[in-house]
């Protein structure tokens, strides 16, 4: 089931162990990102994701109205990057913006705004100083040697995570220009708390690197105890400012294909 730490089970999530994280890259090893992102989304929507995952993580973040008063809020964040495989065996896996989508959707969450990866990180138990990498950046077996990078790293260390990867995020600037047909990326942050990579729609939405992760939110925001959906806040003009700190906050996600083909 899916969880939240220290709250009632909120969505039903069925886990399947029959594939692990080692198991799908040496299996996906040769793949580009189309065949590589359609098997994913194949094995995440079976369920194919670490136990671990399923315990949500609350992040609180307040504002003040103009009377002083604050209003504070807390949404409910995946510990760690989503990842294919078994709490004994598992990987962080990189998905293009659509699929990434494709699974917040299932699972009854969204993807972060730049300010909720900043919130994130600040709040993160765990954070790791940033390892890029130069050569092949795009290729399936670099994305497996980051994880393990990130895990020799994190030397087992628990709890929630952050400054291993750029996150893929909900942005106004996906449209701007009116193409639609960009990712958003923001963060990567240093042990300064300083992010490597400003928010950037530089990028094609089909593009995909090992430096790339999926953070799910969970759709439900309780601001001052009040549980309100997620789009609900970012659609009130003041509310928003709990999730977003841009000048606009109308991408609620993004657009998936109407056929059942990754484009």
């Amino acid at each position: 089931m899916l969880l939240l730490s220290g709250c009632k089970t909120i969505a039903p999530l069925v886990i399947n162990s029959g594939v692990t994280g080692s198991s799908f890259y040496k299996f996906a090893a040769s793949f580009q990102w189309k065949q590589r992102d359609s098997v994913a989304l194949e094995l995440l929507e079976d369920g194919n994701i670490p136990a671990f995952l399923n315990h949500f993580v609350p992040v609180h973040t307040s504002i003040k109205d103009q009377s002083g008063k604050t209003i504070s809020a807390t949404y409910y964040v995946m510990p760690d990057y989503l990842s294919i495989g078994t709490n004994a065996d598992w990987a962080r896996i990189p998905l293009t913006p659509q699929t990434a989508q494709r699974i917040a959707n299932k699972y009854h969450c969204f993807l972060p705004t730049r300010k909720m990866v900043n919130d994130i990180y600040h709040q993160a138990t765990v954070k790791l100083e940033p390892m890029p990498m130069f050569a092949f950046r795009d290729s399936t077996v670099t994305m497996w040697q980051h994880h393990l990078m990130i895990e020799g790293q994190r030397k087992g260390r628990k709890g929630l995570i952050a400054g291993i990867k750029k996150d893929v995020v909900i942005s106004s600037r996906i449209k701007a220009g009116g193409k639609g047909d960009r990712v958003a990326i923001y963060g990567w942050h240093k042990l300064s708390a300083e992010p490597i990579q400003p928010l950037y729609t530089g990028h094609i939405n089909w593009y995909v690197d090992y430096s790339h992760g999926i953070r799910l939110i969970y759709e439900t925001i309780r601001v001052n105890g009040k549980a309100m959906h997620y789009k609900e806040v970012l659609k009130d003009p003041f509310l928003r400012k709990l999730l977003c700190d841009e000048e606009i906050c109308d991408c609620f996600g993004y657009e998936i294909p109407t056929d059942t083909a990754l484009q």
